[in-house]
């Protein structure tokens, strides 16, 4: 069985190292002419499935802007998830999940369990409750060839009071959640199956990600402020593993599939100037 780690390195070398967002929030909805519904839900995110998924390496889904509609607008998540993995693209489910036990377990069920419908490659996941919480995932995931990408350095103020907290043996929190995904992703080859979410918005921290040996996806470029031009000051020697990763900056080229298609196409030519 092929790993997650392997597949988004063939599928970034063959696609180009990009991730687009599916945010189908009131707003972008409205900027795209469509209601606040279920109907308006469908029609957006069938429309970045049709321009997208046959040509960008990953998708990601924002699971809240789906559950908001209920289970009409999960059965739209499945739907989706479904067609672009059907067209190629690696579905990237942001759900953020965090919890313990067997509550971590039934997430990591529905999620990276292949017999779900809501079944992705690979999830985000919060480690605020200790990495080690999060096992049952990186089981399910290595079980079943899919991906796990944890929190670590997150572009929202807030984080850092938790993020960059200093413990007892000199590492911050964000620094001990890097480590213990790298020791987890050493000797992985080509790339582990374990990443982490860095925002392309925090500048220099000081942290060290030079041994994670997995992917390191980077949110917040386009609309959010990010530029390409960032991710090797932030990423350094790892700017290998970077998945740039746009939302509004694409999503707002809608509706016309071709509109959508050539903001994809500059966002990725942007990043692979940059990254390689």
């Amino acid at each position: 069985m092929e790993s997650f780690g392997s597949r988004l390195h063939r599928a970034t070398a063959q696609r180009g190292p990009l991730c687009v967002g599916i945010d189908p929030h009131a707003a972008l909805l409205a900027r795209w002419g469509l209601s606040d519904d279920v109907a308006g839900l469908e029609r957006f995110a069938r429309t970045v499935v049709e321009a997208l998924a046959d040509r960008v390496a990953v998708l990601k889904p924002q699971s809240a802007f789906f559950e908001r509609f209920g289970s009409r607008g999960i059965a739209v998540l499945e739907s989706i998830i479904r067609q672009s993995r059907e067209a190629g693209a690696l579905v990237l489910l942001d759900v953020k999940r965090g919890d313990i036990g067997s509550t971590m377990a039934a997430y990591a069920d529905a999620y990276l369990n292949p017999d779900s419908a809501l079944c992705a490659d690979a999830i985000t996941v919060s480690p605020f409750l200790g990495v080690g919480s999060l096992r049952p995932a990186f089981d399910m995931a290595a079980a079943h060839g899919g991906g796990v990408f944890v929190l670590a350095l997150t572009s929202n103020p807030e984080g850092v009071a938790v993020q960059h907290a200093v413990g007892a043996d000199g590492r911050t929190v964000a620094q001990t959640v890097i480590d213990e995904i790298s020791q987890v992703n050493a000797g992985a080859d080509p790339l582990g199956s374990l990443g982490l979410v860095v925002g392309a918005t925090i500048g220099e921290t000081g942290h060290d990600l030079s041994k994670v040996n997995g992917p390191l996806l980077a949110p917040g470029l386009g609309a959010q402020g990010g530029s390409p031009a960032d991710l090797r000051r932030i990423f350094g020697e790892s700017l290998r593993n970077v998945l740039p990763s746009y939302s509004r900056e694409v999503l707002g080229a809608g509706p016309e599939v071709a509109s959508l298609r050539a903001a994809a196409d500059r966002a990725v030519t942007a990043c692979s100037a940059v990254i390689g």
